[in-house]
């Protein structure tokens, strides 16, 4: 099999035309918008759009002997119990590793010393215009767990060969904790190299 160089295309360009925009829900953490739209074929339509008022921010620690920390808690739009990497929201107008740092604190009561922003992520681009940002952090401390009110957590501190196994066996299901842990574990073997 050959690869083939990228296609051509103009990425700039919209197909879809916006005739109106309305916006049906909103709370402190996102709203909710009926678009009048024509698609690209021209053809009348709505879409659905749920924009989000904090970017999504998932920390990945890993000490110095490779293990790294999940936190665990029930979803309550899954209906589940998931385990996944620390993670929270950040204000869109606040500095991304500010706000990765106090969720690192708050989840797990570590900070780091040394911190590599890995991977930019649409959590969902069909429906929602959120965008999320994880990190390595690394060179930690250890400290006080300082959660949320609405939350009850669960850590889990294991290798991160471990976290990733669970990853490709899909006991962690979450997309920034996907995306991030095999990032992770591929950025950290290439140092090796």
């Amino acid at each position: 099999m050959s690869l083939s160089a990228a296609p051509v295309v103009d990425e700039t360009h919209n197909p879809w035309q916006t005739l109106s925009t309305e916006v049906k829900y909103h709370n402190p953490w996102i709203s909710v918008r009926e678009d009048q739209v024509l698609n690209p074929s021209g053809g009348r339509g709505i879409y659905g759009v749920v924009s989000m008022k904090n970017k999504a921010l998932g920390i990945i620690p890993v000490d110095a002997e490779g293990n790294t920390w999940l936190v665990g808690q029930y979803r309550y739009a899954l209906n589940e119990y998931c385990w996944e990497i620390p993670m929270g929201g950040g204000p869109v107008e606040l500095d991304i590793l500010e706000s990765a740092q106090r969720e690192l604190k708050e989840e797990t009561g570590l900070t780091a010393a040394r911190w590599t922003r890995i991977a930019r992520i649409h959590t969902s681009n069909s429906v929602t215009d959120e965008e999320g940002f994880v990190f390595l952090a690394e060179e930690l401390t250890a400290g006080e767990v300082e959660p949320e009110e609405t939350e009850d957590l669960r850590l889990w501190k294991l290798p991160l060969a471990e976290a990733v196994r669970l990853c490709m066996n899909d006991r962690i299901t979450d997309g920034m904790s996907v995306a991030g842990l095999l990032k992770a574990e591929k950025l950290l073997a290439e140092r090796k190299e």
